[in-house]
């Protein structure tokens, strides 16, 4: 992905005057982080929608300010949805010389055999998976192929995800990514736990008879 850039100009306006800002045109948000002091700034609206608009949780945005470039996460944008406008945005500077932890979303593509066959429903577990790397080395998105889903209880966990060398995992491996459950009204059994509950039987079995 090329390079995503907002320009931006301190913001001195506060409060409920920002609304005017608003009005004409304009995006309030703050920058704070590495080497940078909590700093008001003002961005133009739809200039900045369409960065926002291709941006993911884990993107590396540059912040051209007072003639400086700032390496930059979005970690949170407000949004007014009735309107389909953001209303502000959190940016926090990074060093690219230094590790950073945040979380980076989950994409499904394909269409998982199960549903179709078998009248399967996918159920999703998590949208997201928290890692540790260096800004630069961060993946824009896991993107997760669901057609290998041929049956009904087959899965896919956080330990199945393709990870380069460069990125460290924080989230739990066998976290639940998602899973093709059976359609409502009908058990279903996760793989590798078939033979569970005969064990326990047989264990409660042996104990009767000691």
């Amino acid at each position: 992905m090329e390079q995503l850039v907002i320009n931006a100009e301190k913001r001195n306006t506060t409060g409920k005057k920002v609304n005017a800002l608003r009005r004409a045109g304009k995006l309030p948000g703050v920058i704070y982080g590495h080497k940078v002091d909590p700093t008001p700034v003002i961005m133009d609206q739809k200039e900045t929608t369409l960065v926002l608009n291709q941006a993911t949780s884990s993107s590396i945005v540059v912040i051209k300010l007072d003639g400086k470039d700032i390496s930059a996460l979005i970690r949170e944008k407000q949004k007014d949805f009735i309107r389909n406008s953001y209303l502000h945005i959190d940016f926090q500077a990074v060093s690219l010389t230094e590790i950073i932890r945040t979380a980076v979303n989950i994409e499904l593509i394909g269409t998982a055999p199960a549903v179709k066959d078998y009248n399967g429903v996918i159920v999703e577990g998590l949208t997201s998976i928290e890692v540790e790397a260096l800004p630069n080395d961060l993946p824009e998105r896991f993107t997760i192929d669901i057609s290998s889903l041929a049956e009904i209880g087959n899965s896919i966990l956080v330990k199945d995800i393709v990870v380069s060398d460069k990125v460290t995992v924080l989230t739990p491996l066998e976290e639940l990514v998602i899973l093709v459950s059976s359609p409502a009204g009908e058990e279903v059994v996760a793989e590798g736990a078939e033979n569970e509950p005969e064990l326990i039987n047989k264990g409660k079995e042996e104990e009767q008879e000691d």
